[in-house]
């Protein structure tokens, strides 16, 4: 058996594996790594430590401690209440309040944004009476919007990826296109679902603000008639100095990559150091809050891409797809593959696996190589509605007890048309036209 046909083996197992034992992929792809590259490449292991993504590392671990500051000194608090305040008028305008906040959080770098706005979104749509599967999806495609900006994980992978192999890459592309792609899913899902017919307003007496926190006694009407009570946590809406620096940290850090192209790391690490330094204590706590999980998934699947290319891999399965004839039906079958993988596994790994892979594919210019990533990226991420996906996972573990088997029951029906019409959808609505 070739080396090739050994690593792809290998690769398909990994992935069956680690979905069905929930195991990180990364510690997969790191032993598998040193498997394929020493018995079937050749390889020593030091050639295989020489692959180590270094900057990609030091990338992932700067953007989430940076953002740890954020969680823990009450920062991200006072943007949810903020963004809370936007309720206070009609209910029917609520799921897209909560859609709005999960994009702002993940696109500043929350890459676990919907475990920070289900638990807020599900039990509001609970009380009034709103239609749970609409909340939820609506707090999960919000996440899928802003999933790709320049200073997110999945944003600041795919862009150093594609340069560090000499491709085109546009940022802004890679971040406004699925914006507008799951707004424009998010608002069939609000017209279908009814969102616009929920009645009622909220309303919310302002805050009383007793050292520095206030406690909202909120009285509304539900939906469906009625009233309620809504008891808010205490908080404080003004925020203190050093949550202030925090947010201006996070201002800076989006403005300075952006529309001054600082490179990302270093303004990052810096943003950090200055954060830390104020507060020491706040240091030690983010530190633990890096997302090492994901860290070691990206870096370790990253590792097992570059013994891939080492062992002809990338370029056996891209002739293959060449072979196909027709460029664009080659993309709409890489684009359902990682769609459906992606339903069952994780995103940030299946979209790196389709990336490499297609890297001869793009080389060859057969497509548009910024647009077929974009509609990759969309097409392996649409499909994270899916209860067996971490975001889908985190929606139905905020559903009341006595409505969760209905909910998972229709979370099935939903993600099952998803997976078969979404990847099809992104490929049709941003790829396939540039090649008419």
């Amino acid at each position: 058996m070739s080396a090739e046909v050994v690593s792809i083996v290998v690769l398909l197992v990994l992935f069956v594996v680690g979905t069905a034992r929930s195991v990180n992929l990364g510690i997969l792809g790191f032993a598998a790594a040193y498997g394929v590259g020493i018995l079937a490449v050749g390889m020593s292991a030091e050639d295989i430590v020489a692959l180590f993504p270094g900057d990609l590392f030091l990338v992932l671990v700067s953007l989430t401690l940076l953002f740890g500051f954020a969680a823990h000194n009450g920062s991200i608090e006072l943007l949810v209440t903020w963004v809370m305040r936007a309720c206070r008028g009609r209910v029917a305008l609520a799921p897209w309040v909560f859609f709005t906040l999960t994009a702002l959080l993940i696109s500043l770098g929350a890459l676990f944004a919907v475990a920070i706005v289900a638990p807020l979104a599900m039990p509001f749509a609970r009380r009034y009476r709103l239609d749970p599967l609409m909340m939820g999806m609506m707090v999960v495609h919000g996440a899928l919007a802003g999933a790709f900006s320049p200073i997110s994980v999945y944003g600041v992978f795919i862009n150093s990826y594609l340069d560090d192999q000499g491709l085109p890459v546009s940022p802004l592309v890679l971040f406004v296109v699925p914006i507008v792609f799951n707004v424009l899913v998010a608002a069939v899902l609000y017209v279908v679902r009814g969102g616009w017919r929920a009645g009622g307003r909220i309303e919310a007496e302002e805050a009383e603000e007793t050292d520095g926190a206030d406690g909202a006694g909120r009285t509304a009407t539900p939906a469906g008639g009625g009233t309620a009570t809504v008891t808010a946590a205490p908080t404080t809406a003004r925020p203190t100095t050093y949550q202030a620096v925090t947010l201006l940290a996070l201002a800076v850090l989006a403005v300075g990559t952006t529309a001054f192209g600082a490179d990302i790391t270093a303004l990052a690490m810096l943003l950090a150091t200055v954060l830390a330094v104020a507060n020491p204590a706040a240091a030690k706590e983010s530190l633990g809050t890096v997302s090492w999980s994901v860290v070691v998934l990206v870096t370790g699947m990253v590792t097992y891409i570059e013994v891939l290319q080492q062992a002809g891999t990338v370029t056996f399965v891209s002739d293959g797809i060449i072979a196909v004839g027709a460029p664009l039906l080659a993309a709409l079958l890489l684009y359902y593959l990682a769609g459906v993988t992606s339903a069952m596994a994780s995103s940030v790994g299946i979209i790196s696996v389709a990336i490499a892979l297609a890297v001869p594919f793009l080389e060859a210019g057969s497509v548009d190589p910024i647009l077929f990533v974009v509609g990759l990226a969309i097409a392996s991420t649409i499909v994270d509605v899916s209860p067996f996906s971490t975001n889908g996972a985190l929606v139905l573990a905020n559903v009341a007890d006595e409505d969760r088997d209905r909910f998972y029951r229709q979370l099935l029906v939903y993600a099952g048309i998803v997976v078969a019409v979404g990847p099809g959808l992104a490929w049709l609505t941003v790829l396939a036209p540039s090649g008419l």
